[in-house]
């Protein structure tokens, strides 16, 4: 299959005019949290990669890794979500995205698997949600198991101020 193919696109109810939901999610956790962000946007998975600290930065910003001789920043969605610290002695796995020309890594807690919600009709984000996590959500699809939250990565990685965006 193509990436056009995979992240082959319907429209949510109620979504913003040209927001569009693949079918199928790279999906992670954060938290208590199971996101999704559509195949076509990850680059990547990978273990905990060592990082250097970038002095004076926004606190999501986790540090820089390298990735293969690519300089890549590291956004910790914890803290840019204002999720409690990951315990000491669990290390953060890293999603390789694409995101507005550049490749960033999102710090999550697990990796899950890569899921098929064809079929599965998208719903609008629930208005009880937090304003953080309704900002960086495009969408949810139901499962059987639990509620996948589409992660808007564009957004998930606005970290301009001290509150992330």
């Amino acid at each position: 299959m193509s990436a056009g193919t995979l992240a082959a696109a319907i429209a949510a109810p109620g979504a913003d005019a040209g927001v569009v939901l693949a079918e199928q999610y790279s999906t992670f956790w954060v938290g208590e949290l199971f996101f999704g962000i559509g195949v076509a946007e990850v680059q990547e998975v990978l273990r905990h990669q060592p990082m250097t600290p970038v002095p004076r930065a926004d606190e999501a910003v986790r540090g820089l890794i390298n990735l293969r001789g690519q300089i890549v920043t590291a956004v910790d969605l914890r803290v840019r979500l204002g999720l409690p610290p990951r315990a000491d002695d669990q290390l953060p796995m890293n999603v390789i995205v694409r995101s507005r020309g550049e490749v960033v890594s999102l710090l999550v807690d697990d990796i899950g698997d890569v899921i098929d919600t064809a079929g599965i009709a998208p719903q609008p984000v629930p208005s009880t949600m937090p304003a953080k996590l309704q900002y960086v959500v495009r969408g949810v699809r139901p499962l059987p198991e639990s509620i996948l939250l589409i992660l808007d990565a564009d957004r998930a990685l606005e970290v301009s101020g001290p509150s992330g965006g």
